[in-house]
């Protein structure tokens, strides 16, 4: 080895060898755990500071409004929605020919020559000459499309267009679970807001009759087993009481969490009449079951789940074909020694990977098994949606039999009230009778809520059976609350009360 190279073997030599060692020892540190608990503690204020402040009380349709605007599992869908644009935005790049610029240099510490030797009697035929200089420099612009690729970016393309429908199709699937479960959430919660003073003083007022009649047991005034069983049932209804009061104070953390408050601000709500006029079923069963079939998410996701296979058994087919790549460069050369420096060049390449001819036939299985599992799911699922809109309209029947019901014990319950308040002043009736009445009546009121809660839930879950939109899909961060909770709004009080016609079937 020439003494010159010596030095350059062996720093090429070391540089790989420090590569090589470096690459072998390199390590991630493990995540700082309260510096991501800080960090995360901080966000908190960030996420909620960014949302419209609330000015008064909430009525249904701004809590609904705050919802689309500010939920962060709706905004998981709408990023996801535009990932999948920006992926089928970056699939069209790949149908265009690849462009590529280069350049580079050469240089060397002798001149490159060489000589000829006769094939026929071995002599040397030419004296050594060169043909290129010491140091060259080089440049490059070169075109190419392989048109196999072509076919294979245009029909994945296709796909990444389906799959954004199918991101639109999940946003809308979360959007109308969010509205769905903030309507149950308010009204569980104007119902809360609505008896919580009174039971407040209920339960002092239960405590000290409840202290009142143990002490008549004592002087036995009043009969041991009239009082036993006089507490026993004002126990029975406290107990009633509290229970319901405690599942509706969580509807309203509820529904902080869906309209993306911290779950310790306080606010206050609309409180509606109770007599709001009931709503009505919106159609027939089969006008029903044709709009759910029409307009179901689910259902939706799933036509483009078979419109994704479909383009994957045309890819397989063309991924078995000859490819042909065409190439057109631009070249330029300091070589002094070249008689033309710049030149342009074509070629043409034609190959073709037998052995995906031979893989075919499994790929097309493989492909043709999924269509069939997207096909059985499509079918459970229209049978589902079948299922769930005859329970929405059965469960919305029975809630609206059960509320007419409720109610008119309401009534019942506050006339006697009423008596037992006009006896109790007459002193014909006892404070203990008295208390026990008004611990019912607040009992009855909070059932009467409930019920209409729970009708309001259904009136809801019959569009959600349906999947028929009830919120605008172009909603933007310029967009107030209150202009969406006014689109809402209408849509509740003047759209909802005709539902959308299904076009009439074809002639086959």
């Amino acid at each position: 080895m020439p003494d010159f190279i010596k030095p350059s073997v062996l720093a090429s030599v070391a540089v790989w060898g420090v590569v090589t060692i470096t690459g072998c020892t390199v390590t991630s540190p493990p995540i700082d755990t309260d510096k991501q608990t800080w960090d995360a503690y901080d966000r908190i204020n960030t996420i909620v500071s960014r949302d419209e402040a609330v000015s008064g009380p909430i009525s249904l349709y701004e809590a609904m409004a705050r919802a689309l605007k500010y939920n962060l599992d709706q905004k998981i869908e709408l990023m996801d929605e535009e990932y999948k644009s920006k992926l089928s935005e970056l699939g069209r790049l790949g149908m265009f020919p690849s462009v590529v610029a280069s350049v580079g240099g050469s240089q060397r510490n002798n001149d490159s020559g060489s000589s000829s030797r006769s094939l026929i009697d071995g002599s040397q035929s030419l004296q050594s000459s060169t043909s290129s200089e010491r140091r060259t420099y080089t440049a490059q612009l070169a075109a190419s499309w392989d048109i196999l690729d072509f076919g294979l970016s245009y029909i994945q393309n296709k796909q990444n267009v389906d799959e954004q429908y199918i991101s639109q199709e999940r946003r809308r699937k979360v959007i109308s679970r969010i509205l769905e479960d903030v309507r149950t959430a308010y009204w569980r919660a104007v119902s809360a807001d609505r008896t919580h003073e009174k039971l407040i003083k209920l339960e002092a007022l239960a405590q000290k009759t409840l202290f009142q009649s143990e002490q008549l047991a004592k002087r036995r005034n009043v009969s041991p087993l009239k009082v036993l069983n006089y507490q026993h049932d004002l126990l029975e209804i406290q107990a009633n009481v509290q229970r319901m009061q405690r599942e509706l104070f969580f509807a309203k953390k509820q529904l902080a969490a869906l309209i993306n408050l911290k779950p310790e601000t306080p606010f206050k709500l609309v409180l509606p009449d109770r007599t709001a006029v009931v709503p009505e079923l919106p159609g027939s069963a089969e006008q029903m079951i044709l709009i759910g079939l029409k307009y179901r998410s689910e259902l939706r996701e799933s036509s483009y789940r078979k419109r994704i296979n479909d383009h994957e058994l045309t890819k397989q087919w063309v991924r078995n074909l000859p490819s042909f790549k065409t190439l057109l460069g631009m070249n330029y050369d300091t070589n002094k020694y070249l008689y033309n420096n710049e030149w342009m060049n074509f070629s043409g390449t034609v190959s073709w990977n037998l052995m995906n001819v031979f893989s075919y036939p499994m790929q097309h299985k493989v492909v043709q098994s999924e269509a069939k599992v997207i096909q059985a799911r499509e079918d459970a699922l229209i049978m589902a949606i079948l299922t769930q809109i005859y329970v929405a309209r059965a469960r919305f029947i029975r809630l609206s039999q059960e509320l007419n019901t409720v109610r008119q014990s309401h009534e019942v319950q506050d006339n006697i009230l009423e008596l037992t308040r006009a006896g109790f002043q007459g002193k014909i009736i006892s404070q203990m009778d008295l208390v026990q009445v008004e611990m019912k009546t607040i009992l009855d009121e909070v059932r009467y809520d409930t019920a209409y809660a729970d009708l309001q839930n259904a009136y809801a879950n019959l569009y959600a059976s349906m999947g028929i939109d009830n919120f605008d899909s172009d909603i933007t961060e310029k967009d107030s609350v209150s202009s969406i909770a006014k689109k809402l709004q209408f849509y509740w009080t003047e759209e909802i009360t005709t539902l959308p016609q299904v076009s009439r079937r074809e002639n086959p």
